[in-house]
C-alpha cells in the first residue's frame, strides 16, 4: 500500500488496534465504490493485526437462489444470512467460524474454511454495511473516489471484465449506496482519490 494511503488510513488502523483491547470480540466493517481500495485497505490493516479478515465477495447469492427481481433491490444479490450466522455471529460469540466462498465466475462454493476466535474481524467489500447484516459494528469505514478514477482503476484492473462493471456492478452499487446512505454512519470515510492504492 502506498505511503500516502497509510497515512490517510492511520487514523483507522488506532482503531482497529484499540479494539483488540476490548473485552469482548469486535467487527470493524469495511464498504464503499469498487476500485476505491476497500480490499487494499482490508489486506493492509491485517498484515498489522491479528484478526480475521472475510471477504463480502465470498457470499454472493448464486443466481439460482436470487428472488426475480434482485437487481431492484439493493443488496438482494448477497447471501447475507448465511455470512451473518455462519461467520460472523460465532466470531462475534468467540467461537470457530466454518464457512464455503462461492466464487461468482465460477458458480460453485469452495473448500471449507475455518477462522479461528480472535479479537477482531475485519468485514470489508460492497454492502458491508448493508442494514440487512444485522450483526453489531464495533467500527465502520467508508472508502470512495471519484467517477473518473474508479473508471480508470476498473479498467486496469478488470480488463476485459470492466464492460461488466460498468454495465452492471457499479449502477447496482450506486443503487445500494444511495438508498442505504452507509457513509453518513461511518467512522471514518476515506477519499483515495489522489492516493494510489
Amino acid at each position: 500500500m502506498s505511503g500516502a494511503l497509510s497515512a490517510a488510513a492511520a487514523p483507522v488502523l488506532a482503531a482497529a488496534r484499540a479494539l483488540l483491547e476490548t473485552p469482548r470480540p469486535a467487527l470493524l466493517a469495511i464498504d464503499g465504490r469498487c476500485g476505491s481500495g476497500k480490499s487494499t485497505l482490508a489486506a493492509w490493516l491485517a498484515e498489522q493485526l491479528p484478526c480475521n479478515l472475510v471477504h463480502m465477495d465470498d457470499f454472493y447469492l448464486p443466481p439460482a437462489d436470487r428472488r426475480p427481481d434482485w437487481a431492484q433491490h439493493p443488496g438482494a444479490n448477497m447471501d447475507f444470512a448465511r455470512l451473518r450466522e455462519e461467520v460472523l455471529l460465532p466470531l462475534l460469540a468467540g467461537q470457530p467460524a466454518d464457512y464455503r466462498a462461492y466464487v461468482c465466475r465460477d458458480g460453485a462454493l469452495q473448500p471449507p474454511v475455518t477462522l479461528p476466535p480472535r479479537r477482531l474481524t475485519i468485514l470489508e467489500g460492497s454492502y458491508a454495511l448493508h442494514p440487512a447484516l444485522q450483526v453489531p459494528l464495533a467500527c465502520r469505514v467508508f472508502v470512495t473516489c471519484s467517477p473518473d478514477c474508479q473508471r480508470q482503476r476498473l479498467q486496469l484492473r478488470e480488463g476485459a471484465h470492466f464492460a461488466a462493471f460498468e454495465e452492471r456492478w457499479i449502477p447496482l452499487e450506486e443503487g445500494y449506496l444511495a438508498a442505504c446512505r452507509p457513509e453518513k454512519t461511518c467512522d471514518f470515510v476515506l477519499d483515495t482519490t489522489a492516493l494510489t492504492v
